[in-house]
């Protein structure tokens, strides 16, 4: 490791997970690297699960409140949640053993806004004690060389009180030069992040730190948590065929040229399936102002129709994490990795125009999305990025199968039981049964082309549901209180949302 760790001081302070552990108290905040599986501390999770289980065995409670940039791996979120190790989680969770410990209230969380994270540390809303980074490499100056993600990590190294950083060898050392890494002003000083295209490069490689704070330096050699993606199957494929057909209108209607897409994807199957049917389309010069890169991305760029993509972090397939490790200098060139406050940033989402696209749970007949609770109150992941996208894009989308669960689930309901994305938001809907494009319709015009986009099971139920809204007295959103949650209660009774 001694080319990881290149400065003298630090290479000092080199200990075990078990012995770094100790500097963390109970009731700590803990900032954390990691988003979506990539970056996250490999070792010091399962050495504070260590600390809280050797304290509950003496009757005393240890618990933490842990922050991220967005989702971590099992080895992270996953054992400290079975260890009872969480008492807060924010801004954003993946994982089931830290699904069932909030949705059966041992463990608390708050949904955040990928972007407005960092102003939550910035500001002190959320105290932080300790931060525990992932870099690939430590300069011999004592910066930070980051690893597969960037996330929250300069807010987190900023403002915490201690930092220990886990330098990992199995991320490769040619993603020194991917990242970007920039600073935005503290109030009242603050001006525009000077970002007018995706690939605008306008910080350092590097993350510099205060090496005074530094408590311990550890050393890993561990994966990223690197799920594969299933193939397509032919709803996906009919959902991405749905998608391109929609931008093709797009420029027939002169909104958007063959060589001028600049897109944002959510992650997902779905997803990687458009990304796939976008290999053999018309777009050339496809540049992406995103928050993931995923495999499909590798794809368009190997194959010169993908130009740039400008995210915070990976959420790669094995297969693909593999081939970055192996090929990161060369992905450099196309690749940008920066701070999540920067990747998600309103204003320069809203600059540069993209197409967003995010996946769903349900949306309502009027275009309200829900993304994150099931039946209203079982919490599934979170609301990640979509939001700081979906307000600021030139135009948002979401896309989704028209049912679930073996079709006991419709994703087209009367009322949505949560909403994360207003029907101000929402533009276009597509599912496998086509496209609903919102926009310039009032909520009652809405209506038909929301349920043209239901499975064909529900559609006569939606159908009988607007029959009764309208029945009453006032017209501009039409809704029968009395059955807007019909299909959720039927299915939390029955198990089907059918009657």
């Amino acid at each position: 490791m001694s080319e990881r760790i290149a400065n003298a001081l630090l290479k000092g302070k080199v200990m075990s997970a078990d012995e770094a552990a100790q500097f963390i108290n109970n009731g700590d905040g803990v900032g954390m690297s990691g988003f979506t599986g990539a970056a996250y501390p490999k070792a010091l999770p399962t050495a504070i699960a260590n600390r809280a289980k050797e304290a509950q065995a003496k009757g005393d409670e240890f618990k933490i409140n842990v922050y991220t940039g967005a989702s971590t791996a099992p080895d992270c979120d996953g054992v400290m949640a079975e260890a009872g190790a969480i008492n807060y989680r924010m801004p954003y969770q993946g994982d089931p053993a830290l699904r069932n410990a909030i949705n059966s209230g041992q463990a608390k969380y708050q949904d955040i806004h990928l972007s407005q994270s960092p102003q939550y540390i910035e500001h002190g809303f959320l105290p932080i004690n300790v931060a525990i980074v992932e870099a690939t490499r430590i300069t011999e100056e004592g910066h930070l060389i980051p690893s597969s993600g960037v996330g929250n990590n300069v807010e987190y190294l900023d403002h915490a009180d201690k930092i220990i950083i886990e330098v990992n060898s199995w991320q490769s050392l040619d993603l020194e030069g991917m990242h970007d890494i920039y600073r935005i002003q503290q109030l009242p000083n603050r001006t525009s992040v000077p970002i007018n295209q995706p690939g605008d490069r306008i910080g350092k490689n590097y993350i510099d730190i205060d090496l005074n704070k530094v408590v311990a330096v550890v050393e890993t050699n561990a994966a990223d948590r690197n799920a594969p993606f299933k193939a397509p199957d032919e709803t996906s494929r009919q959902i991405a065929g749905h998608f391109l057909d929609f931008l093709e209108s797009e420029v027939a209607a002169g909104r958007l040229a063959y060589d001028k897409y600049i897109m944002q994807s959510g992650v997902g199957n779905v997803p990687n399936a458009v990304m796939a049917g976008l290999l053999d389309s018309k777009f050339e010069n496809i540049q992406a102002y995103t928050e993931v890169i995923q495999d499909g991305m590798l794809d368009l760029i190997d194959a010169g129709k993908m130009t740039v993509a400008s995210s915070t972090s990976f959420s790669l397939s094995p297969e693909y994490a593999e081939k970055m490790n192996n090929e990161a200098k060369r992905y450099r060139e196309s690749i940008i990795l920066r701070p999540q406050q920067i990747s998600n940033h309103p204003e320069v989402v809203r600059r540069v125009g993209l197409i967003a696209t995010n996946g769903m749970i349900e949306a309502d007949i009027y275009g309200n999305i829900n993304s994150t609770h099931i039946a209203g109150s079982r919490v599934m992941n979170g609301i990640g990025g979509s939001g700081d996208f979906t307000r600021n894009a030139l135009i948002s989308s979401f896309i989704s199968p028209s049912e679930a669960k073996g079709g006991d689930i419709s994703a087209i309901v009367p009322f949505a039981s949560h909403i994360d994305h207003t029907e101000h938001d929402a533009m276009v809907i597509i599912t496998e049964r086509g496209v609903a494009d919102l926009r310039g319709l009032a909520p009652r015009d809405r209506v038909k082309k929301m349920i043209s986009i239901a499975h064909p099971d529900y559609q006569p139920l939606l159908e009988e549901y607007v029959e009764a809204a309208n029945k009453g007295k006032f017209l501009a959103t039409p809704h029968d209180l009395s059955q807007a949650f019909a299909f959720h209660t039927r299915f939390l009774e029955t198990g089907t949302m059918k009657k």
